[in-house]
């Protein structure tokens, strides 16, 4: 008696090969067929002027663009990106700092980038610890506002970026006011297990700093009644932090 199967399972041992690895090329080539033409678009956006002199950054392509692109994967594509903007900096005969980008572009570049692969961690690492660290409090403030706006959107994988730029806007702005806002972010939103304590421990430093030990003394005591703290060593701490606060009260008295 003859066996029946349908015709996707009847192929023979060297045909499956071939038709899967014959798909693959095809979508190889035609990602990378997509790069060439992007880059040549790239290429032609800021060197279509004399090379002698700074080109700006081009508006980025739009999302529905960028998808389109990807041809369904849109990782080769990010990967591309991220590196050519990394690198816009680097001109024929230029060294261009990073003051002479056009920093709302670049964020618009960045954000795009993020819709195209959100998973990406590097968008945000470069906000945070490139263009972030530029010692222009102007640009500075519009990447570090960035980084917090993409923090709310996605808080227990996107801490480390906010508590990178809390710490410049204390160290290297010298804005408290600004580092409380980030640090007051990270305790409402980054309570994930995997996040460390001193995230949202951060908080209560910053407010210490500001000379407001009644409202670090309050933070101090919703901590320690939280049911989810288990840990010896975040309990010790936040018990010393509190004893230390009401010796300083006293003593102040």
């Amino acid at each position: 008696m003859s066996s029946y199967c349908r015709p996707s399972a009847c192929l023979t041992y060297n045909e499956r090969p071939y038709k899967l690895s014959r798909h693959r090329y095809v979508i190889t080539y035609s990602l990378l067929v997509v790069i060439a033409l992007l880059s040549q678009w790239l290429f032609y956006q800021q060197f279509s002027e004399s090379s002698a002199d700074y080109q700006p950054l081009p508006p980025p392509p739009s999302a529905s663009h960028l998808q389109l692109l990807s041809l369904g994967d849109p990782i080769p594509l990010a990967q591309f990106l991220n590196l050519w903007l990394q690198s816009h900096d680097r001109q024929p005969g230029l060294n261009v700092s990073y003051r002479q980008l056009d920093y709302p572009r670049l964020i618009r570049w960045l954000e795009q980038l993020i819709r195209l692969h959100p998973e990406s961690r590097y968008p945000l690492l470069a906000a945070a610890k490139l263009y972030g660290n530029v010692g222009d409090p102007e640009r500075q403030r519009l990447m570090f506002d960035f980084v917090y706006h993409q923090f709310l959107d996605h808080p227990e994988e996107r801490w480390q970026w906010l508590a990178h730029v809390a710490i410049l806007a204390k160290h290297d702005l010298n804005d408290l006011p600004l580092a409380l806002k980030y640090s007051q972010a990270l305790t409402e939103h980054a309570n994930a297990r995997h996040i460390p304590y001193w995230v949202r421990d951060m908080q209560i430093i910053i407010l210490k700093d500001m000379g407001k030990h009644e409202s670090a003394a309050l933070l101090i005591g919703a901590l320690l009644a939280n049911d989810e703290l288990n840990d010896p060593k975040e309990i010790r701490f936040l018990t010393e932090e509190l004893e230390n606060l009401a010796i300083g009260t006293t003593t102040e008295e």
